[in-house]
């Protein structure tokens, strides 16, 4: 008898054991899925995330790390790549690092707005930059996240009409060859430095500004060490939102839409708030005692133009698409 039982043991251990095999790891288990990011807590897409996460908390438990403490800036890319990472938001300048061609989203004066950008990515030309990527980098992008429209603020209080006026001063840029060409677009010296430095490094005099949205100087409290905001407008600022492909792939179809969808949702959300964010700070530095004032726009988007023209990533450009981004109405 206990020799019976002891097969029908082993048969029944052995079908439970087949039937567990049979279920892919994703309906197993609630996976993890771990974010990193350069932005701190008090960022609008720290809630973007939240947000995300909330929406997906039925399947997936997503995990923020942020303000770099998971990974450096400009090394989540990597991570992903090496699976050392699930989900990260990336800058388009450590995209171009591996693939040139993408240099050219990162050029200055390149989108007009928000709705610009967006109307890009949702297009059949941005769908070939986001493939670009997932071949060659396996990487998956979600979404572009807009951040805001990059602003110079300055320490010293020396008013800034044209690029000219720009040389010699020391202007903090994330690292990367990508920033730098963007600082030196602008007719600065550009100085690379990390985001968590950048109000030390005003502070002690070690750069004599910084380039971000308005949004991230109000969050690093850089208004603090500068005396004005030069509105220049110079680049439309936007990460990217995405899922190394081991992740991505490890989802069924319903599982890919209803993550895509819950992005999308978070995204939107996160771009609206920057907006009005925007609109409200530029008044309330006002109000703070800083000079907040538009330059020569056009001055500083022929010198830009002119600069990246002549450099070397604009020879990887896709050959046409300048064009058709400028003709996108």
């Amino acid at each position: 008898m206990s020799s019976t039982i002891s097969r029908r043991g082993v048969l029944r251990a052995g079908a439970a054991l087949a039937a567990t095999t049979a279920v892919p790891a994703w309906a197993q288990a609630k996976p993890t899925i771990r974010f990193a990011a350069v932005f701190s807590d008090k960022d609008i897409r720290a809630e973007m995330i939240n947000m995300l996460a909330k929406d997906l908390e039925a399947s997936y438990t997503i995990q923020p790390y942020l303000n770099s403490t998971l990974f450096k800036q400009g090394t989540e890319l990597v991570a992903l790549q090496r699976d050392n990472l699930e989900m990260g938001n990336i800058a388009p300048q450590d995209i171009s690092k591996q693939i040139p061609a993408w240099s050219i989203l990162t050029s200055a004066y390149l989108f007009r707005d928000a709705n610009h950008l967006n109307q890009f990515f949702a297009s059949d030309m941005g769908t070939q930059m986001k493939k670009m990527v997932e071949d060659q980098l396996k990487v998956h992008i979600l979404g572009p996240t807009f951040f805001g429209t990059r602003q110079v603020g300055l320490k010293p209080k020396k008013k800034i009409a044209t690029p000219a006026d720009m040389s010699g001063i020391k202007l903090r840029m994330p690292p990367g060859e990508a920033w730098q060409l963007l600082g030196r677009s602008l007719g600065a010296n550009p100085v690379a430095m990390a985001y968590a430095e950048t109000y030390t490094g005003l502070q002690t005099g070690a750069i004599d500004g910084q380039d971000n949205p308005l949004p991230n100087v109000q969050n690093m409290k850089f208004y603090e060490v500068m005396s004005q905001v030069v509105m220049t407008s110079h680049l439309v600022g936007f990460d990217l939102l995405t899922v190394n492909m081991k992740t991505w792939s490890g989802m069924n179809a319903a599982q890919q839409k209803a993550f895509q969808g819950a992005a999308d949702k978070a995204i939107a959300w996160s771009t609206a708030e920057h907006l009005k964010r925007e609109t409200e700070l530029a008044e309330g530095f006002k109000k703070q005692g800083l000079d907040v004032y538009a330059p020569n726009i056009p001055a500083f988007r022929d010198h830009a133009q002119k600069v990246y023209l002549a450099s070397d990533e604009a020879k990887a450009w896709p050959a046409g698409l300048l064009d058709k981004i400028n003709a996108m109405k």
